[in-house]
């Protein structure tokens, strides 16, 4: 079968499993097209006077499902289609027949007064993403599980398996927090400065939590989370291994500073040349290209092979969004993801978590440095 026949066969599955079921969730990772199979749902539903509300994260999403309807052939259905994003989803009127929650994993707490009135009105609701929430405590997976329960799961390892996606190798770089005295930390009451240490500040800080309660502890554990974000040696490191990979690769980092720092070409809000950037980049005039977390989804960049990751974080979603950019090769290909771990600190665990639901036989963990010396608090 053909990578397309696949596909559709997928999909079709899908359709049979809910067919008759009106609130639920479908789980359907990278490749296995789940923009099509709302449409497809949607097309089952459709009359002459129908509406249909389809909500996500970005405006840019849109931009997939017209063209997906035009390229299926259903454009009859963009004229019951009305779109919103998750922010301005309030409002919406209760009008329409089925609501289609595309990234699902983005609702958040403020939009359940919205779902809450619709489903009295007995509005019907299908979500759908590619990362249905895991942590059964967050409040993502609680209206998750209330409002649109997943009820068909499909994983990428099951689309490698069936021909569907390209394979992958995933290799983490243990590296261990920096001593040298690089680290610039500012005073708030005197706006004075001061350097330590990588090693020194992430003590200190977790000293710090350990010390905190209520409210001043969780900002806390973003302060540090921030900090550890802007720490320089992973920075270093990336750059001193990009100049070995001897492919097209995207680097993605946490700060307009880091973007333009480890590469010539950046795409990110504050560069007018981003979008250019990103087309040379996908019409491989260029081989590297630097982003913050505005490209994780979206556009295609075709025979991207290689991308390094320089912070997984303890959320799981965005980390698996940005894997899930690189299962976008022809299937007789194969992906090489990078991910830098600072082993002697939380983002161990954090890197941990991420990579949970991945075969955990093409993960390699990778010492550059040589063995492990030391274990800071976690």
């Amino acid at each position: 079968m053909t990578k397309q026949e696949l596909q559709e066969q997928l999909q079709e599955e899908a359709l049979q499993v809910i067919e008759s079921e009106k609130n639920f969730g479908v789980s359907i990772g990278t490749g296995g097209g789940k923009t099509i199979l709302g449409l497809k749902h949607m097309a089952k539903q459709y009359t002459d006077t129908c509406a249909f509300l389809v909500v996500a994260s970005r405006k840019s999403i849109f931009d997939d499902w017209i063209a997906d309807a035009k390229k299926c052939g259903l454009e009859h259905l963009l004229d019951c289609i009305t779109f919103s994003t998750y922010r301005s989803l309030h409002n919406q009127l209760y009008l329409y027949d089925w609501a289609y929650f595309d990234e699902c994993h983005s609702v958040t707490p403020k939009n359940v007064p919205w779902i809450e009135s619709y489903a009295y009105q007995d509005g019907s609701i299908f979500g759908l993403t590619g990362t249905y929430p895991k942590n059964k405590d967050s409040d993502k997976y609680m209206i998750c599980n209330e409002y649109m329960p997943k009820i068909f799961h499909y994983s990428v390892d099951e689309a490698i398996d069936q021909g569907i996606l390209n394979d992958y190798q995933i290799y983490v770089h243990m590296l261990p927090l920096g001593t040298k005295n690089n680290v610039i930390k500012k005073n708030k009451k005197t706006s004075g400065t001061w350097k330590t240490s990588e090693t020194k500040d992430y003590y200190g800080l977790t000293k710090a939590i350990e010390l905190s309660f209520g409210k001043k502890k969780q900002m806390m554990y973003i302060y540090r989370m921030k900090a550890m974000q802007s720490y320089p040696s992973k920075i270093e490191y990336l750059k001193s291994i990009s100049n070995k990979i001897d492919r097209k690769a995207l680097f993605f980092v946490n700060s307009i500073e880091q973007a333009e720092e480890v590469c010539n070409h950046s795409y990110h809000s504050k560069n007018k040349e981003s979008d250019k950037n990103l087309q040379l980049f996908s019409d491989d005039y260029i081989y590297r290209l630097s982003c913050i977390d505005s490209i994780s989804e979206g556009k295609n960049i075709k025979n991207l092979q290689v991308c390094i990751i320089t912070h997984a974080y303890s959320k799981d979603t965005k980390t698996r969004q940005r894997i899930g950019r690189m299962f976008r090769l022809s299937p007789d290909k194969k992906a090489y993801i990078h991910i830098l771990c600072y082993y002697n600190s939380i983002d161990r665990k954090w890197v941990e978590k991420a990579l949970s639901s991945y075969d955990q036989n093409k993960i390699k963990y990778y010492h550059p440095y040589g063995k492990e010396t030391n274990t800071a608090k976690r």
